[in-house]
């Protein structure tokens, strides 16, 4: 399985990568780096990422990952929609973080690293905002560089259309990186949901999208290629974090592991949903309890911290034990009680961000409604293993791995444990009963 032999795979692909890499040695005080997340997405899918940083010495104060208010881009980047932002706000609200970050670290420049419609925040702030002076590396993994689609016709005005206005603007020019920072891309070979020739994995079944594979590179760029790694993987899988920390730090990592602390707060806020979709905007009001869990079982064995939230949406800070299991417990007027079962936190962090789940059609008719999310990639067919409650969830077809999230509805019933799997890390959520307005997430990060 692809997980299970990554650390292989990561030794053959450095010895190949050995003539290129840059050389170790010291570059003072490390550089500030901004992480900007994808469409729909949070601040939260790079805490990972960031451990592996710190892991390997890089300071916790010389790293930020924003959050995106409105996450979602417009259908059309011109007609204002509620709840979804422009091309402009995205560059606008990374142009105030950039500032933001050298003023706090001093630093003339800093790094950017961006998965998919982060990618395109980036180069738009480079290329429109005048930010191409203040940055130093560029590092985008999975980037919607070229588009999902080129067509006169068909997603018109949007900002992941090629033919558009913006992407126009972006790749215009002898090379597609323009003058100023160094550039890296980071792309699957084949397996990227939003580079494909055929449209079905947005939507578009037996549509031709005029976009091929290479999609995500650029002219101008150093351009790398990553065998079977879907679209977030090119950013968030340990493969990509050992060539993006390559790319920045100009020296081979120390680890890709994650090495564990001994002492270890969290923090993080509570984000809405909407009719029209996910917000990170901060909930106040919002409950949030933490509940030390069974390993084996995920039943509560205390609750070690309960919190409403104020107006910043903050739900914490909460003193961990590295070695624990939790049920994050998040309370919303008008939504579900969602009850989110993780692994053991082996760092400390302040961007664990909370989004709350809402019911499906046909959930609330079922006895309990339980799901396994991966924020940082997608089920991959004969790549992956992945159980729940000891099947495959049949959602999860093959070919080019597109499904995140996978939903389990089960018949009415005492609580019990419910097995959750992907690849080498196993958790045990619970089937809170739907009929009392609880919904359950089995989510994995490793």
């Amino acid at each position: 399985m692809f997980s299970l032999t990554w650390r292989a795979a990561v030794s053959a692909f450095c010895i190949l990568l050995a003539a290129c890499a840059s050389q170790p040695g010291s570059t003072g005080r490390e550089t500030p780096i901004i992480f900007v997340h994808g469409n729909g997405d949070t601040a939260a899918l790079w805490h990972t990422t960031m451990w592996r940083f710190e892991s390997n010495g890089y300071p916790r104060d010389r790293m930020f990952a924003i959050d995106l208010t409105h996450p979602l881009a417009r259908s059309n980047d011109a007609v204002a929609q509620p709840n979804r932002s422009s091309s402009a706000e995205q560059m606008a609200e990374l142009a105030a973080a950039v500032e933001a970050m050298r003023r706090r670290t001093r630093a003339d420049k800093v790094a950017l690293v961006g998965n998919s419609r982060g990618a395109t925040t980036i180069r738009n702030y480079l290329r429109r905002g005048g930010g191409a002076v203040y940055v130093s590396e560029v590092v985008l993994g999975g980037g919607t560089n070229h588009g999902l689609i080129d067509s006169a016709t068909l997603l018109v005005g949007s900002e992941f259309n090629a033919a558009g206005p913006l992407l126009r603007q972006l790749n215009a020019g002898p090379d597609e990186t323009g003058p100023g920072p160094r550039f890296l891309t980071i792309r699957s070979d084949n397996n990227d949901k939003y580079a494909q020739p055929d449209g079905q994995f947005f939507g578009m079944p037996g549509v031709a999208t005029g976009v091929t594979f290479a999609g995500p590179e650029l002219k101008g760029a150093e351009n790398l290629v990553l065998p079977k790694i879907d679209h977030r993987e090119t950013a968030f899988h340990p493969i990509a974090f050992n060539l993006m920390y390559r790319f920045i730090a100009r020296k081979v990592p120390e680890t890709l592991e994650i090495v564990p602390e001994v002492h270890l707060t969290l923090n993080g806020k509570v984000s809405g949903i909407e009719a029209s979709g996910p917000t990170n905007l901060p909930v106040a009001g919002a409950a949030v309890e933490i509940h030390e869990v069974a390993a084996a079982t995920g039943e509560r064995i205390a609750l070690r911290h309960r919190q409403v939230t104020q107006a910043d949406g903050l739900w914490g800070p909460f003193k961990a034990d590295p070695a624990a299991r939790y049920e994050f417990v998040v309370t919303v007027p008008g939504l579900p009680v969602t009850h989110i079962y993780r692994s053991p936190f082996p760092r400390s962090s302040d961007v664990i961000h909370l989004r709350p789940l809402n019911f499906a059609a046909g959930d609330r008719e079922s006895g309990a409604v339980v799901t396994m999310s991966r924020p940082r990639g997608y089920f991959g067919v004969g790549k992956d293993v992945f159980l729940l409650d000891g099947k495959p969830p049949p959602e999860i077809k093959p070919g080019v791995p597109s499904v995140s999230v996978a939903r389990l509805r089960l018949p009415p019933g005492e609580l019990r444990a419910v097995p959750a799997r992907f690849n080498d890390e196993s958790i045990m959520a619970r089937n809170w009963p739907a009929a009392g307005n609880h919904i359950t997430v089995a989510e994995f990060h490793y």
